[in-house]
């Protein structure tokens, strides 16, 4: 292999300038893996009978209908 694509003296001198910035808001806080997540919402959904979402959306009032 002939030579390198950038000098390696200069590996990373982007993220090192960049300011470190706080989260705030919605990502504030860390979120849980999709699979600690997606367990959740079956446990919710499924075991619990609850339905994620709006009370008035579609999928909420498939889960609340009884037959």
């Amino acid at each position: 292999m002939p030579g390198s694509h950038g000098s390696l003296t200069k590996a990373g001198k982007v993220k090192q300038q960049t300011p470190k910035i706080e989260r705030t808001g919605v990502n504030s806080s860390n979120k849980k893996p999709p699979r600690m997540r997606f367990r959740q919402l079956y446990n919710q959904r499924v075991n619990k009978g609850k339905y994620g979402g709006q009370s008035n959306s579609l999928g909420a009032k498939r889960a609340n209908f009884s037959r």
